[in-house]
């Protein structure tokens, strides 16, 4: 089997949630840089007008939300601590905690000079600004509870006091880390080494901590251009659908749309709906026919 395309870019806090999984899981992995904000002409025809990062991608079939590509990692791995649906409720619990509202108070605290000064060197002050406005469109269009700047940072003082409390042991929840720790990392990791906020200042066992998620790396990763990935799917087929349940829709084309923010939907033929994921068939000129992965946590399906 091919490694793992991921189709990221630098600065991506769930971009860094999945590299440091690769890493930990020790799978080599190839990487294409996008943009950080569409339009993405090159990943258009993979994912259909999706619009978060990363997608990842095995052949002609790709894969939406970092939920969808841990529970992939896990099947190239066999490291079931990462795969969300295979944790403890409370584990799993935690997890959207961390995914959806302390995310946004960390990317809201770290906000500042240091933050855009990164973006205005590795890019340009105009893709800066492009940046900006697009990220104030997307907030403006999502559905999650608003938050001030002054909210957010009390909010991720919060967490980072929590986190001091659980390390009792060197992750989490035990000797060894779950996909917990990879969510929580990633949000820090924003916050903290990006944006360099004094955020764990007070917090020695969650300094400790990081120090030990960064230590995972990323692994072996190869860069590749957007072309080969579009000649991988072009030159496979789709693997054999999961085996699933029934559903109205099967066999119909459907939109699949993000419940909270950057809701701009997959559209597709309804392939099959396995309880954890639904999975659509995409066809395309410069790839022919792609099966893209969509998780049913988080995302509505609706008929086209």
């Amino acid at each position: 089997m091919s490694d793992l395309i991921l189709h990221q870019y630098a600065l991506s806090p769930f971009s860094e949630k999945i590299r440091a999984m690769l890493g930990y899981a020790e799978l080599p992995w190839q990487a294409v840089d996008v943009q950080e904000m569409p339009p993405r002409p090159e990943l258009a025809p993979l994912a259909s007008g999706y619009r978060k990062i990363p997608v990842a991608q095995l052949g002609a079939d790709v894969f939406c939300d970092t939920r969808t590509i841990a529970r992939e990692i896990t099947h190239l791995s066999g490291r079931s601590e990462l795969d969300p649906d295979r944790q403890p409720q409370p584990v799993q619990d935690f997890v959207q905690t961390l995914d959806l509202e302390v995310f946004l108070a960390c990317v809201l605290s770290a906000s500042g000079g240091s933050l855009l000064f990164k973006l205005v060197r590795s890019t340009s002050i105009l893709h800066t600004y492009r940046f900006l406005k697009d990220r104030i469109q997307m907030g403006r269009q999502a559905r999650v509870a608003a938050m001030g700047p002054k909210q957010a940072r009390r909010r991720v003082a919060t967490h980072v006091e929590d986190l001091e409390k659980r390390l009792e042991a060197d992750f989490l929840f035990g000797d060894r880390p779950c996909v917990a720790d990879f969510s929580a990392y990633h949000g820090l990791w924003f916050v903290a080494d990006l944006a360099g906020k004094p955020v764990l200042k007070e917090a020695p066992r969650v300094r400790a901590w990081m120090a030990r998620m960064r230590a995972f790396g990323h692994g072996e990763v190869r860069p590749i251009t957007a072309g080969q990935a579009l000649q991988a799917a072009r030159d496979s087929e789709p693997r054999p659908l999961p085996d699933g349940r029934d559903h109205p829709q099967l066999g119909s084309p459907v939109s699949i749309t993000p419940n909270d923010y950057g809701r701009i939907p997959v559209t597709g033929q309804l392939l099959a709906d396995d309880g954890q994921r639904w999975v659509v068939a995409h066809d395309h000129d410069r790839v022919g026919r792609v099966h893209i992965h969509v998780p049913q946590a988080g995302f509505v399906l609706t008929p086209a």
